[in-house]
């Protein structure tokens, strides 16, 4: 009997120690292709906002990678200079960096709820035929009812004129702050004005309908029935278009413009 059991007791060991390095090789197998897709995800977000990529349409791994290395130049940036540092921008996490004490700061109070500010951050240019840059994609995110809200916002490369906006990750109530996904509510957004005559973030998402963009440059229609979502969108772009997030590196860019 006491053979009978520690011929069990052994066997059902050598069961769980082969099954754990069975799990943990399918782990490391797939954590590769984890960070794949995770990239593709980033890649495909980005095309969009850069209006490079039509929402829906379908591409290969390959096809989205080259369509992303001909338009677009991802770039490393010290925040509080507004200037390009050196590094590999596509092995870049600004959301672990901002996590990281040793890569982050405490973020000043703000109305978006934003703890940590990353030393650097991910900018991606947008590239003309001619090379030109056509425009700048910046990361943003903040609070909005129920989640902090992940997006990008495109603008022009006069460092003032929206080009786009697009949220790919949040936990809003669908069809009411769940409507920051819908293209209709982003197409309002391209030609709207970020900042007024003294570079002060000014753009805001309203109760009810704004008018023209010719005759209401500042204004997004707000999103019915998710006023919290919609003041959340407002808090987030002016505070990473603002002096903590991306306002000394806009204003760099147009200094050299200059």
């Amino acid at each position: 009997m006491e053979h009978s059991t520690r011929h069990t007791v052994i066997f059902t060991t050598l069961l769980c120690v082969v099954f754990s390095l069975a799990v943990s090789a399918v782990s490391v197998a797939l954590r590769e292709r984890q960070e794949e897709n995770k990239t593709l995800d980033r890649i495909k977000n980005v095309l969009v906002v850069a209006g490079k990529l039509e929402p829906g349409e379908s591409l290969g791994r390959e096809e989205m990678r080259s369509r992303f290395e001909s338009a677009l130049e991802p770039r490393l940036v010290d925040l509080q200079t507004g200037l390009y540092v050196d590094g590999d921008p596509m092995a870049f996490d600004q959301r672990k960096a901002a996590k990281n004490p040793d890569t982050s700061r405490p973020a000043p109070n703000n109305a978006s709820k934003v703890r940590r500010l990353p030393d650097q951050a991910l900018v991606y240019l947008i590239r003309g035929e001619n090379g030109a840059v056509a425009g700048y994609i910046l990361p943003v995110e903040g609070m909005g009812l129920w989640s902090t809200l992940y997006g990008y916002l495109a603008i022009e490369p006069d460092t003032n004129t929206v080009r786009g906006i697009t949220f790919y990750q949040h936990g809003e109530t669908p069809g009411l702050g769940g409507e920051v996904d819908n293209p209709r509510w982003k197409a309002l957004w391209p030609g709207r004005k970020v900042f007024d005559r003294r570079w002060e973030p000014r753009l805001a998402v309203i109760k009810g309908q704004a008018g023209p963009v010719e005759q209401d440059p500042y204004r997004v229609d707000g999103l019915s029935g998710a006023t919290i979502t919609s003041n959340g969108v407002t808090n987030l772009i002016r505070f990473w278009l603002g002096e903590n997030g991306f306002g000394p590196y806009l204003a760099e860019m147009r200094r050299q413009e200059s």
